[in-house]
């Protein structure tokens, strides 16, 4: 991989990781295009960096109620920061689950499963057409609505289905207002990235040569600086109800990838 490589991976990481087009999916094809074959477990190394630099990019947009919660866990009392934290407990469960007990399975998907992307992204497709749609979106998330995003958030870990997408888009149908379904969207996310993250550092599965750090390093950056552009601007998005121009760039994409994989892969 070159560092022009790096750099479009990690910048396509930071832009799709917030908007609802699928940060695995689009890492997959851009793989696929540059002809990389690598395995499947080399691959996922470089996913988890780029995923721990958006992480890193959302604590910064959301570095406020990040602390207010901090704050409120350490007074230990019953206040809104701490059931705040519940809810994002509760939402982390169906993938904490499917992480540990299909953790090789679901590499296997990053392998340059290209028909599996564009069929993924069709269905992220539709999630958002059902979201643009719905109506009466006053709610706070409540704790079963909290479950239910969760569930969201771990088929998401399918390549080609948006996490975004998925959670923002059943947090909005479950009746969730706009922007609380965004913010908790992207912060529901962040304790599971830094557990993947440390998981793998301690289970020696995150290795690479010392001639890599570069190349992971400028892709890290990347991530990271698009990240934060794209976090404030899906923030925004979500607020206008302008996700159906996501879900036709998702199908046209989602076309394009099933097409090539049936008949030029």
């Amino acid at each position: 991989m070159s560092y022009l490589e790096a750099i479009i991976l990690g910048l396509i990481q930071g832009l799709t990781e917030f908007l609802p087009v699928s940060s695995s999916g689009h890492l997959e094809l851009v793989k696929a295009i540059f002809g990389d074959n690598s395995l499947p477990e080399e691959s996922l190394t470089f996913t988890v960096i780029l995923h721990f630099a958006t992480a890193l990019s959302t604590l910064l947009v959301f570095r406020k109620e990040v602390l207010e919660i901090i704050k409120g866990l350490f007074q230990f009392k019953w206040n809104e920061e701490m059931i705040f934290s519940i809810k994002i407990i509760i939402s982390m469960i169906p993938a904490v689950i499917i992480g540990l007990l299909f953790e090789k399975q679901l590499e296997a998907f990053f392998g340059g499963r290209i028909l599996l992307v564009g069929c993924m992204l069709l269905v992220t497709a539709i999630l958002l057409l059902l979201a643009d749609r719905a109506k009466n979106t006053s709610k706070n998330v409540s704790y079963g609505n909290a479950l239910i995003i969760g569930v969201s958030q771990a088929i998401a870990m399918l390549p080609g289905i948006s996490r975004s997408g998925a959670t923002i888009s059943t947090s909005v149908l479950l009746g969730v207002d706009r922007t609380k379904a965004a913010r908790f969207s992207f912060l529901m996310v962040v304790p599971l990235i830094f557990g993947k993250v440390a998981k793998d550092i301690m289970g020696g599965d995150i290795t690479f040569e010392s001639s890599q750090i570069g190349i992971m390093g400028v892709g890290f950056v990347a991530a990271f600086v698009s990240g934060l552009f794209a976090c404030n601007w899906m923030i925004t998005l979500v607020k206008k109800s302008k996700l159906s121009y996501f879900a036709i760039y998702c199908t046209i994409i989602g076309l394009i990838a099933i097409i090539y994989a049936l008949f030029f892969k």
